[in-house]
């Protein structure tokens, strides 16, 4: 009796070894097929990496072109405005963020700029240039006044800009207007001129984020005569647009309310 019991848990002992082994050898096939499979997904990302790089360096290709194309037009653009007296002081004025930057004594300073330029670098992705042309002017001694963005490999951006040697008495960053009368005047706006002294001499990892050379590259150097134009934003509306008629739904098309244009039945008793 013991010996049958020994042998039939013997024999449980044995299947259930086998199964063990069984499952064990089907999770190991699954376990191959997954790392395989995700070997392959690897491989089709890597062909579409490769893709997107050509792909990237094709863009980067065309816009190299087409920047020395446009090149000639700008010039050409530059030569005209040349003759249309403050058009970049009142394309800044009518633009809805540059607008806020000059204050009255940078206006007064931006009636001598000739020309602002914006230029890419030969090579695209490495960054870009603003500069401003001033005539001989009373405020500082500098023709041209620039900014420079310049983008690395590894992600990082240095700027450096060039700062106004200021006249004696005409230094509009420090917090003190030029002399009037004999006087000098206290004023607390920021002058847009700071913007040249704002650099970063030392490269971030962050990479630097300039609010206005973006404006400037983006939105007013590719057409400032819409902004000279002062040519309202499409999707805007003025509230004067709005038909007579729309004003009240209450009125008529004589501007009274429309009840009132029904004769009142007592008058009408009377008038018999």
């Amino acid at each position: 009796m013991w010996g049958g019991g020994i042998a039939t848990g013997a024999a449980a002992a044995m299947d259930k070894g086998k199964r063990a082994k069984v499952e064990e050898e089907e999770g190991s096939e699954l376990d191959a097929e997954l790392v395989m499979a995700i070997e392959k997904l690897q491989e089709v990302q890597d062909e579409l990496e490769r893709v997107n790089e050509e792909a990237s360096d094709k863009v980067l290709e065309v816009e190299q072109k087409y920047n020395e194309i446009r090149r000639p037009v700008y010039n050409k653009r530059n030569d005209i405005i040349h003759n249309i007296p403050d058009f970049w002081l009142t394309a800044f004025l009518s633009h809805p963020v540059l607008c806020d930057l000059l204050t009255d004594e940078d206006q007064k300073v931006f009636k001598y700029l000739e020309s602002l330029d914006v230029e890419d670098f030969k090579d695209v992705k490495s960054g870009y240039s603003i500069s401003f042309t001033f005539r001989s002017n009373p405020y500082f001694e500098d023709a041209k006044l620039t900014k420079v963005f310049r983008f690395s490999d590894e992600g990082t951006t240095s700027v450096h800009g060039t700062q106004p040697r200021w006249k004696d008495g005409m230094d509009l960053t420090n917090g003190v207007l030029p002399e009037k009368e004999g006087h000098k005047r206290p004023h607390t706006e920021d002058s847009f001129f700071k913007w040249f002294s704002d650099t970063q001499q030392k490269e971030s990892l962050d990479g630097i984020q300039d609010e206005v050379a973006e404006v400037i590259k983006d939105d007013l150097w590719p057409n400032p005569l819409k902004y000279f134009n002062n040519e309202p934003e499409e999707d805007g509306f003025e509230s004067g647009d709005q038909d007579e008629d729309d004003e009240d739904p209450g009125k008529g098309a004589d501007g009274l309310d429309d009840e009132d244009d029904e004769p009142d039945e007592d008058e009408e008793d009377e008038d018999n």
